[in-house]
């Protein structure tokens, strides 16, 4: 699978060019379009249980699409639900862990499962659960906003919003706090809890919070009010 962003950074649209034969995972309603003769199949992934812990516990949907091109090859446009960046990333020797709602669509090759987060990612207001993805080929995540890369070094830390994170290396050890000491100080700050990450490893962190977003939408629409 070889994979061209186009309209990046604003409203990225990943499209996926497929050898004859060669199958493509998308998370369900991410498909912009196809070129003629792409089979198109709606199905749970590795069956029901598995199929409800990656919808229930890691934000995901039941279902997954896959695309298979015909003989002679072919191509799938995906595009997330919000506006923002795409990136492609590589699953090797090594995993990665992805933050609720970043996956987009991926190899045939790659396999997307839930993994338990820790109480401090449930403390971190992602849920507790993260996807997790293994296997070997290529994963490629969306995120709200502009995307940005952190690159630590062994012992190196920096210090997020949880919103705000994507993707992370499994290299990556993380903590949860709050950003201010006492309830009073997190009030007037407007920031709750914080994750602090150290390297090494890579952080992929994006410049928009969704939760943020959908508060903010919540709070200004007329049924909020009603």
């Amino acid at each position: 699978m070889d994979v061209t962003i186009r309209h990046s950074p604003s409203f990225a649209v990943a499209r996926c060019a497929l050898s004859g034969g060669e199958a493509l995972k998308a998370e369900a309603g991410s498909m912009m379009a196809t070129s003629h003769g792409v089979e198109v199949e709606a199905k749970m992934q590795g069956g029901l249980l598995k199929g409800l812990k990656r919808s229930v516990l890691g934000g995901e949907s039941l279902f997954m699409t896959t695309f298979t091109a015909p003989s002679q090859g072919g191509w799938v446009d995906c595009a997330a639900r919000l506006p923002g960046d795409v990136t492609v990333l590589e699953v090797g020797a090594e995993a990665l862990n992805l933050s609720r709602g970043s996956y987009l669509c991926s190899s045939a090759t790659v396999e997307i499962d839930t993994k338990w987060g820790g109480f401090k990612n449930l403390a971190g207001g992602e849920g507790g659960f993260l996807l997790h993805a293994t296997g070997s080929g290529h994963v490629v995540v969306s995120c709200y906003g502009a995307l940005d890369l952190v690159q630590l070094g062994a012992g190196e830390s920096f210090v997020i919003d949880s919103g705000h994170v994507v993707a992370f290396d499994p290299s990556v050890t993380y903590t949860t706090r709050k950003v201010s000491s006492g309830v009073m100080n997190t009030l007037k700050s407007g920031e709750g809890l914080v994750m602090e990450f150290t390297g090494p490893g890579r952080v992929w962190v994006q410049t928009r919070n969704p939760s943020e977003f959908i508060e903010w939408l919540t709070a200004v629409l007329p049924f909020s009010r009603q």
